[in-house]
């Protein structure tokens, strides 16, 4: 086979990417080591910032999200058993909307195989070559893919990333000290808006992916084996921690899915290598306190596109030689807002009492100054993805 510009990956990235070059009239690819099932089934991130919901409506996949989706205008910081709203839309005029992940890539899939655009499932990637010739070639289980370029969509351990030879690529890590347990419940949200609070026993976050389906998560240790969270201690923590003196109440229901998230930040340098572009998680991962890894992955793509359309159209390569640069600006933003949102709201194992006293300092900064909770309303809507 040949085209344009082979996507390897058939999440969001790769998805959102091919979309866009198709609506300019570029050749991609797309291919996917998973089934179809697999990929339209695992639960991900829910939260869309503004522009990355206007982006759906303008590639044409928005409507089932205007439909099903949540447009939230605030959040609430909630701590010593206090709520204290945030005002996203009045501080910024912009808002947020919830749809999962996995409704979004449901979305673009239908789209682009009703496009008739090839996108081939169950085709694993074994190799990738040719990277600085003029000519990659992407070897998978059905065969070998020839392209101009390459977009790397695997996540971080694709075999997009593991192509590049060592001492290429400058890795920043950090593991944070804590994880995250998750649960996707069939119950009612008990806030119309999504609840970050910070407890004495740790972080929880109240949010939910439908009116009927509410997900969950309780800051835990990292070796934190599932067996020992039976759904009722499950329920019975995150009442306690979401718990105020006003006496909310936490709709309990039947738990369909857990599983316990890693915390860990990583930024990889540079972004590109030869005609190999890394994008999303095969570049970046971010806490996810702050909403930003799909988000992330949507601007990386923009920026992407811009590039290689202007490549094609009009022979200029300056969007392309710039790429790492210009994502890799954005993307150490969204670092500095997730660890500030993440240590606002965590307890470290090795926190003290002043520790504790600095975080509530925080915290009453945040909410009781105009200032100060308009630069997390402008961090959590989002940012102008810069693609000139």
């Amino acid at each position: 086979m040949r085209t344009q510009v082979g996507i390897v990956g058939a999440g969001p990235a790769g998805l959102v990417l091919g979309s866009l070059l198709a609506r300019a009239g570029i050749d991609t690819v797309v291919l996917e080591r998973r089934s179809r099932s697999y990929v339209e089934g695992r639960v991900r991130a829910g939260v869309l910032e503004h522009g990355t919901a206007d982006l759906l409506d303008e590639l044409g996949v928005g409507d089932r999200m205007r439909k099903e989706g949540m447009v939230h205008r605030g959040i609430e910081l909630r701590f010593d058993r206090t709520g204290h709203r945030i005002d996203l839309a009045g501080l910024t005029g912009k808002t947020i909307t919830v749809y999962g992940q996995q409704e979004v890539v449901k979305d673009l899939i239908a789209a682009r195989l009703g496009s008739g655009l090839p996108l081939e499932f169950d085709a694993e990637v074994t190799a990738i070559s040719g990277l600085t010739g003029d000519q990659p070639t992407i070897q998978h289980e059905g065969g070998a893919l020839d392209c101009d370029f390459v977009a790397g969509c695997d996540g971080g351990h694709g075999v997009a990333y593991g192509t590049v030879p060592a001492g290429v690529l400058t890795r920043y890590e950090r593991v944070h000290p804590f994880a995250w347990l998750g649960i996707l419940a069939q119950a009612p949200a008990s806030s119309d808006e999504l609840i970050y609070a910070r407890h004495e026993r740790g972080f929880a976050l109240h949010s939910m992916r439908t009116p009927e389906i509410i997900r969950m998560y309780l800051q835990v240790p990292p070796d934190t084996d599932l067996a020992d969270w039976p759904d009722e201690r499950i329920w019975t923590e995150l009442s306690a921690r979401l718990a105020t003196d006003a006496g909310f109440h936490l709709t309990a229901g039947p738990v369909l899915e857990k599983g316990v998230t890693p915390m860990r930040s990583v930024v990889t340098e540079p972004m590109r290598y030869g005609r190999l572009f890394l994008a999303g998680d095969a570049a970046h991962t971010v806490p996810p306190t702050g909403a930003k890894g799909l988000n992330l992955a949507v601007a990386d793509v923009r920026v992407l596109a811009a590039a290689l359309i202007a490549h094609y159209r009009d022979g200029d390569d300056r969007l392309l030689d710039e790429y790492s640069a210009r994502c890799l600006r954005r993307v150490w933003r969204a670092q500095r807002f997730s660890a500030w949102m993440t240590t606002m709201l965590h307890r470290r194992p090795d926190d003290d009492e002043f520790a504790h006293k600095l975080q509530l300092a925080e915290l009453a900064y945040v909410t009781g100054s105009a200032a100060a909770a308009t630069t997390l309303a402008e961090n959590y809507v989002g940012w102008a993805v810069d693609t000139s």
